[in-house]
């Protein structure tokens, strides 16, 4: 599966929402220094992620972005359907050849994947991992 950066940035903008305290808004410049993603990428994508129903954004001194549905409802597929569309399709020569099968068995193994992959088990993985590798420095 080839992913667009487009699509990679939305997907680490995400993760990165589900991680934070449910109801307390992000800012853009949070998730950007956090996620290594160009602040001015960022908000279109964002912008793109709110028109697709992903995201709320709320103004304000206190404003920012929040996840518009629970993260256990939004699955890595969805966003990268809906960032990448139809441009993520097996764009392999059409026609039989001895692969064709193989291929077709490849490419609907991977759309299960991310569409069992939800945001809230990302983000639960992800800081399990992570706090394995916190250093103990007792002396």
């Amino acid at each position: 599966m080839n992913l667009s950066v487009k699509a990679e940035y939305a997907l680490l903008a995400l993760l990165d929402l589900a991680m934070q305290p449910q109801g307390e808004p992000v800012r853009i410049a949070e998730i950007a220094k956090r996620q290594k993603i160009p602040q001015k990428f960022l908000e279109l994508i964002l912008a793109s992620l709110k028109q697709g129903g992903f995201v709320v954004s709320r103004r304000g001194a206190e404003g920012g972005y929040l996840l518009a549905r629970p993260p256990e409802s939004i699955t890595v597929g969805e966003v990268i359907r809906y960032i990448d569309g139809a441009k993520n399709q097996n764009h392999r020569k059409r026609g039989e050849s001895p692969f064709s099968h193989l291929w077709q068995r490849v490419d609907e193994a991977v759309s299960a994947v991310v569409d069992r992959t939800n945001f809230a088990e990302l983000a639960r993985n992800w800081q399990e991992r992570q706090a394995k590798y916190v250093p103990n420095w007792e002396i």
